[in-house]
């Protein structure tokens, strides 16, 4: 994943809707389209532009944000001053990644595109997901709870591989260390790489295409 996330913020009030897409556009990664400012305007919007993320206000004009969520098949947060508990829940009944109350920092949007991206990264992938793959992705989603948990068995397997070799590692050379796939070696290395333990760089052989190599990060 090397585009930038494309992000649709679905807010009435043209002050608030700038202000999140100033946000949105602060963050690496991420570029915001030009707002829209109620539920059928984000369905066209959905339809033409194929955003990544929708942003979603629940009190809109026309429509209950909530509702929107219902019409789209896309990632969404909502960003609202509703703060019911059955809001919440129909938020993430309906698919929510997340649910910011108004007003919220710019940092806290920040952190929880952060961990979007993440999430995303993680998923680009065309290989089957285990179980502890599935978990490190949907754990990007929560604030402070990426890198909270233990190390599983293999993710010290694979971190210890590359520990081991005095210079660097290609994901090929820490499968067959471990005794894995190389695309699932590829996924354990590239959560390492988000979380600042390994760092990458790319290897260039005498013919081919080059490959990504891996070293632990120097303190």
């Amino acid at each position: 994943m090397t585009a930038e996330l494309r992000v649709l913020i679905v807010d009435d009030d043209f002050h608030v809707a700038q202000l999140h897409k100033a946000y949105v556009d602060a963050v690496p990664g991420f570029a915001a389209l030009e707002p829209v400012g109620g539920g059928e305007a984000a369905l066209r919007a959905v339809q033409s532009l194929r955003p990544d993320l929708l942003l979603v206000d629940v009190y809109l004009p026309d429509w209950n944000g909530l509702d929107v969520l219902r019409g789209v098949d896309v990632d969404a947060f909502v960003l609202s001053a509703a703060a019911d508990a059955e809001s919440l829940r129909k938020a993430v009944r309906r698919g929510a990644l997340a649910y910011l109350i108004k007003p919220f920092t710019q940092e806290m949007l920040a952190e929880r595109l952060r961990g979007y991206a993440r999430y995303r990264r993680l998923l680009d992938t065309d290989a089957v997901l285990d179980q502890e793959a599935v978990s490190r992705a949907l754990r990007q989603l929560s604030p402070g709870n990426a890198g909270a948990k233990p190390r599983t068995v293999t993710e010290k397997a694979v971190l210890e591989a590359v520990t081991r070799v005095p210079g660097a590692s290609t994901a090929a050379e820490v499968a067959a260390a471990v005794g894995m796939s190389r695309a699932t070696a590829q996924r354990y290395l590239s959560s390492l790489v988000e979380e600042g333990s390994v760092a990458v760089a790319l290897r260039y052989g005498a013919a081919g295409r080059p490959e990504h190599e891996y070293r632990v990060r120097a303190e």
